[in-house]
């Protein structure tokens, strides 16, 4: 199956260039498709020099965010390629081509997978996927000093992930892929997001599609961790970005009544209230 891969880029060639020569010449990538999304630094000029027959670039006019600059990759390796498979990634990832190679097995041999990826290891730790959030956990999640818990809500017990491979209901955005049919049944990323919730979005589009997603447990993706977003955004501007995504999310696919929304949003400001008041003092 032939298969393309999708790098966005923001002001990071340095990671995205070491990505480029690291995966360049592995056999089982058709195409590699790096989405410049407007840098203002020297990104555009640094990675011209590698395309070729292979190596895509295709420069966006303006940063259109996360969702829309992957919906570009992946709408070329629709429209111009033959490719089966799209995966997407982060420019600051390490993968070796034997991973890619059985993930890519993965999808070839089990038809009940739609969406997959492989253990991520960053900060120290490793992830293998998580549930979606419940109410109680967006709420949580927008408390001062109680955020850094509601995630331990989200995580699958360890006994999950006995089997080779293992259903989650939400993949790492960093690394993953799938077949381009399925990625076309679910319209790809939802543009109304420009940064955050994309990976709790995709994995309640393809709920809604009956679609599944998997870990490969016995495959490893390095991330390096969250570099471009870090570089790019300050800690209140990045909170309310996640926040915004998360109305957006809750609203639009949860359906979320007035009153919960209400009171999901006076958390919020409440937050955010404090969070100001710490720049202050």
């Amino acid at each position: 199956m032939k298969t393309g891969i999708i790098i966005l880029n923001y002001n990071d060639y340095e990671n995205t260039t070491k990505m480029l020569n690291q995966i360049k010449d592995y056999s089982c990538l058709s195409k590699i498709v790096v989405v410049d999304n407007c840098s203002t630094d020297e990104s555009v000029e640094k990675l011209k020099e590698y395309e070729n027959k292979k190596i895509i670039l295709i420069q966006s006019k303006k940063n259109l965010g996360y969702a829309t600059g992957n919906n570009l990759g992946l709408k070329y390796l629709e429209k111009e390629t033959s490719c089966e498979i799209g995966i997407i990634s982060n420019p600051d990832v390490i993968v070796e081509e034997s991973v890619i190679k059985e993930l890519i097995h993965d999808l070839k041999t089990h038809d009940e997978i739609s969406f997959l990826g492989p253990k991520i290891t960053e900060y120290g730790r490793i992830t293998k996927g998580w549930k979606l959030p419940s109410y109680f956990v967006e709420m949580l999640s927008t408390v001062n000093l109680l955020h850094r818990f509601s995630f331990r809500f989200q995580k699958y017990p360890e006994s999950h992930y006995k089997e080779r491979l293992t259903e989650v209901e939400v993949l790492h955005g960093c690394f993953f892929l799938a077949r381009m049919s399925d990625f076309k049944k679910i319209k790809y990323f939802d543009p109304n997001t420009f940064l955050y919730y994309e990976e709790n979005i995709i994995a309640k589009k393809a709920q809604m599609k009956g679609l599944k997603s998997y870990i490969d447990n016995t495959l490893t993706v390095n991330h390096l961790g969250a570099q471009t977003v870090c570089k790019n955004l300050k800690k209140v501007k990045k909170y309310k970005a996640i926040k915004k995504s998360m109305f957006y999310y809750e609203k639009e696919y949860n359906h979320l009544n007035p009153i919960k929304m209400f009171f999901l949003k006076a958390f919020y400001y409440i937050s955010l209230f404090f969070v100001y008041l710490t720049f202050w003092i």
